[in-house]
């Protein structure tokens, strides 16, 4: 294998765990906490969940571990997008497993959850899993979005675990990936089949949290990643002094990641999906917000700055959110229709605009052709719009430009608009991970070993504190109906994790709100600079101004 000096270096880090899980999993025990309830709906989620729903939260103390010993034989599955740290999550998991018992064994399945399915797997030695510690990327085993959900794709699961005397399945994934888990963890405990499931909370998004679970590996690495390159192009606009530069960032859901990077960069715009959404500011609204900056920076002498966009921020804006709802509907009949499916464009746009409603027609019809074209590529696997593959940016560029014609033809506007637009999402996924991502990614698998030497099942790996020293982390576990509500998918109601969106009314938004004027006028651009990996700790092991904020305020209720 090819390896970059960095590469080489890294190696040689030595992750940082809790200080109750540094000498192993013999010295510790569990300190049960209250009974659980699902976030809502919890009726149906119990009577959906009655093998797992209600159980306690957990935390690990000192102690004489008393559980009883046996050989342990674990299957790890990477589900989703990557996320920077996931092969720590491996490493950790593998290193407790190891170091409870040199009997015990782990399978890695590759490909994602379709790996279990079709039992193509890879027994992890010393050799294999050294060569991937603390790098970034899920190519220790690859990834997938085969989703777990079906009566008989539980039971092939059974089988194949049954094969191989499986007495336990760790799950790394978002909130979709450890739904599955909660499901599968259920139909496991309902057969019988002795097979516990523990779920790793994987996202960069940063949707996968709640008081304990304080944030998802790899946001940490990703917005850093993402802030480095923001400033980047801060400095070069401040220098060239000519261009506005549009940065949409990876984040659908939720602007967890867009929020953090203005935090760290502090540019002229910003946009919060969720305040879109709230305060239910239309397209023309939020066109119109962004071109008064443009023009007043104008009027100081300023034709550049820089706007920062969410990646979903076309889903929350009402009208296109109803829209693309209407469309998300038809396009499924449609598709079956030969005269859509061997169309032109042209002919599928025309299709499209007689097929929508009347005013969501009228909505589809007032954009851009590109954007129309980009709508009608192929769903994600919900069957949605695939909204990283809309260029928002773009359409914002194009529609402050006519903008900004009528107010130059009225005289309300002298300056001069020449944009870059950009798109992060990839550059950040599967970057070395940050030493805090190494040592939390590692922590968290280290921790699902310890739940599983409990025999506990349907938890997801907690670690918290996460602001303090790693050595006064908080190691533990919460159940994963916890997590639970019921949302439609696919036109049914299901029970799902709920995503964990922008709090607008707390700490982090409060910060960007309070200073979003003077940001968009003055030039209060940081420059954070690449991820750090050697020297003082101030540097080297910073958390994201979210997490830093959303700890100050815990403790303020306190």
């Amino acid at each position: 294998m090819n390896q970059s000096p960095l590469q080489k270096a890294r190696y040689q880090y030595s992750p940082k765990l809790p200080g109750m899980l540094r000498n192993g999993i013999s010295e510790i025990c569990v300190k049960e906490g209250n009974a659980t309830q699902s976030v809502a709906d919890q009726e149906k989620i119990a009577a959906l969940f009655p093998n797992t729903y209600g159980e306690k939260e957990i935390t690990f103390e000192k102690g004489e571990n008393t559980s009883a010993a046996k050989k342990q034989v674990v299957g790890v599955i990477l589900s989703g997008g990557q996320a920077p740290g996931g092969h720590n999550v491996i490493c950790g998991l593998y290193d407790a497993l190891k170091a409870t018992s040199k009997e015990n064994v782990l399978y890695g399945f590759k490909n994602g959850p379709i790996g279990l399915l079709e039992d193509n797997y890879v027994e992890f030695d010393d050799a294999y899993i050294d060569a991937y510690r603390n790098t970034g990327g899920f190519d220790i085993i690859g990834s997938g979005r085969t989703k777990l959900e079906t009566e008989e794709q539980f039971a092939v699961a059974a089988k194949v675990c049954e094969k191989h005397g499986i007495t336990a399945i760790v799950i790394i994934g978002g909130d979709d990936s450890n739904t599955n888990a909660a499901v599968l963890a259920e139909y496991f405990a309902a057969h019988n089949t002795g097979v516990q499931v523990i779920g790793c909370p994987k996202t960069i998004d940063g949707d996968l949290k709640n008081e304990d679970i304080e944030c998802s590996f790899g946001f940490d690495t990703a917005t850093k990643t993402y802030s480095e390159l923001i400033g980047n192009i801060e400095r070069d606009a401040n220098s060239a002094k000519k261009y506005w530069h549009f940065v949409k960032i990876m984040g659908r859901s939720a602007s967890h990641v867009a929020l953090e990077a203005a935090l760290q960069t502090q540019p002229n715009i910003t946009l919060i999906s969720e305040e879109v959404e709230q305060k239910k500011m239309s397209l023309s609204s939020i066109i119109n917000y962004m071109t008064d900056i443009i023009v007043r920076r104008s009027e100081n002498g300023k034709n550049f700055g820089i706007a920062v966009i969410p990646e979903g921020l076309i889903e929350f804006v009402p009208e296109l959110k109803t829209m693309i709802a209407n469309l998300n509907d038809i396009m499924p009949s449609l598709e079956k229709d030969s005269k859509y499916s061997n169309g032109t464009d042209a002919e599928k746009i025309s299709i499209i605009e007689n097929s929508l409603s009347s005013e969501n027609s009228s909505v589809f019809k007032s954009l851009p052709s590109l954007i129309k074209s980009q709508l009608l590529m192929d769903r994600d696997p919900h069957g949605n719009v695939q909204v990283s593959k809309i260029e928002t940016e773009k359409l914002l560029i194009s529609m402050i430009e006519e903008k900004l014609a009528g107010l130059k033809k009225e005289g309300k506007y002298s300056g001069k608009f020449s944009t870059q637009s950009h798109f992060f999402g990839y550059e950040g996924r599967c970057a070395f991970p940050s030493n805090f991502d190494a040592d939390y990614c590692y922590s968290l698998g280290f921790n699902a070993f310890a739940l599983i030497n409990f025999g506990l099942t349907g938890y997801l790996s907690s670690v918290r504190n996460l602001t303090e020293p790693a050595n006064d982390w908080i190691a533990g576990g919460v159940p994963l109906t916890m997590m639970m509500n019921m949302e439609r998918r696919h036109g049914e109601m299901k029970p799902v994790i709920k995503k964990a969106l922008v709090e607008l009314d707390g700490p982090v938004f409060k910060k960007l709100e309070e200073n979003r004027e003077d940001w968009a006028m003055n030039d209060r651009y940081l420059f954070p600079g690449a991820i750090q990996y050697f020297g003082p700790s101030s540097v080297c092991d910073i958390t994201t101004v979210t997490l830093q904020l959303e700890s100050e305020a815990k403790l303020a209720r306190i």
